[in-house]
C-alpha cells in the first residue's frame, strides 16, 4: 500500500479482508469520512481501522466510530491502529512514540547484511535512538543469533521498545551511550543510530502528524540537523568492535558534511542510496 500519512506507509496492505462483525456499509461510511478529512488512501485506511475495531472486542461499530474520529482529527494511522509495518514485522506503536519509516528499511537491510557477516558466534547489535525499537526487533528477527540492545532517552519510547523486544533484546533508558552497559564497550559489531536529523528551522515544514503527535526529541537534529550525529560519531570508536560498523540515516544535502563528521571521528565512511525508498544511509567502520 502507498503511504497514507505523513509518517510512514500505512500498516499493511493485507488488511483489506472485511472483519466479520463490522458490516461493509460501516466501512463504506468510514471511507467517506476519511476522504472528507483529506486521507488520500481512505478506502485502505478504513479497512485497517475496521480490522482494529473488530479485534478489540466489544461493539465493533462503536469502536470503528472512535477510531475513524481520531484518524480524521489528524492522528497518525499507526498510532490509531496500534502498530506499524516494518521489515515484515508488526511493531507496536502508540501516542507519543516515533513511527518507524519505511525508508529506514534500507538502513535495516544494510545492518542485517553486516550482522550476518559479523565475526564470532554471538555478535553484539545496538540500536541507539531506538524509538519503538523497530530496528532492534528486525535485527533480532534476522536469523543471525545476536546479543541485541536498544536505548532511548525518552521513557515513552523505551516503554514501547520493551514491548517490541520482549524476550529478544534488552532495552536501556538514557542519553545515547550513557544508557548502555559498560561491558559492551569495544564489542559492538553493528551500531544502528537512526538519530534525529531534521534541522530545527525545518521542523515547521514537517507533516502535521509528525509535528503534533511525535516527540520533538526524535525529530530535532539541531541547527544543521547533525548535532546528535556528531555526539554519536565522537564516541562510536570506543564502543565498536574492531571492524564494527555504525549506520546512520541522513539526507542528500547533509550527506557530505555527515561523511566528514564520521571520518573526523576516525571511522571509514561509505555512502549508500536507495532511489525506490528515497533513503540515504552512511556506514562508518572502525578500522580492524
Amino acid at each position: 500500500m502507498s503511504p497514507s500519512s505523513g509518517t510512514s506507509s500505512s500498516p499493511g496492505a493485507d488488511a483489506r479482508v472485511q472483519p466479520a462483525d463490522v458490516p461493509p456499509s460501516a466501512v463504506a461510511a468510514a471511507t467517506v469520512r476519511l476522504r472528507a478529512a483529506g486521507c488520500i488512501f481512505a478506502e485502505e485506511e478504513a479497512a485497517l481501522l475496521a480490522e482494529a475495531a473488530a479485534s478489540g472486542g466489544g461493539d465493533g461499530l462503536a469502536a470503528l466510530d472512535r477510531l475513524v474520529a481520531r484518524r480524521a482529527a489528524g492522528h497518525p494511522l499507526e498510532h490509531v491502529v496500534g502498530w506499524a509495518e516494518f521489515a515484515g514485522l508488526r511493531i507496536a506503536v502508540g501516542p507519543g512514540v516515533f513511527v518507524p519509516r519505511r525508508r529506514t528499511e534500507f538502513l535495516l537491510a544494510l545492518a542485517r547484511d553486516l550482522l550476518a557477516r559479523a565475526r564470532g558466534p554471538v555478535p553484539v547489535a545496538v540500536d541507539l535512538c531506538c524509538g519503538s525499537g523497530a530496528a532492534a526487533a528486525a535485527l533480532a528477527a534476522s536469523g543471525r543469533r545476536a546479543e541485541v540492545h536498544a536505548a532511548d532517552i525518552d521513557p515513552v519510547a523505551a516503554g514501547w521498545a520493551r514491548r517490541n523486544l520482549a524476550g529478544v533484546g534488552e532495552v536501556h533508558e538514557g542519553d545515547l551511550y550513557a544508557a548502555l552497559p559498560a561491558a559492551l564497550r569495544g564489542r559492538v559489531a553493528v551500531l544502528v543510530a537512526n538519530v534525529p536529523y531534521v534541522p530545527t528551522a525545518d521542523l515547521p515544514l514537517l507533516p502535521a502528524e509528525a509535528r503534533t503527535h511525535e516527540p520533538r526529541v526524535a525529530l530535532d537534529g539541531g541547527d544543521d540537523g547533525l548535532a546528535v550525529l556528531r555526539r554519536v560519531a565522537a564516541e562510536a570508536g570506543r564502543w565498536l568492535a574492531p571492524g564494527g560498523t555504525l549506520l546512520v540515516e541522513t539526507t542528500g544535502r547533509q550527506a557530505r558534511t555527515a561523511r566528514e563528521v564520521l571520518a573526523a571521528a576516525g571511522l571509514a565512511p561509505a555512502l549508500h542510496h536507495d532511489e525506490e525508498r528515497a533513503a540515504t544511509v552512511l556506514t562508518a567502520t572502525r578500522p580492524a
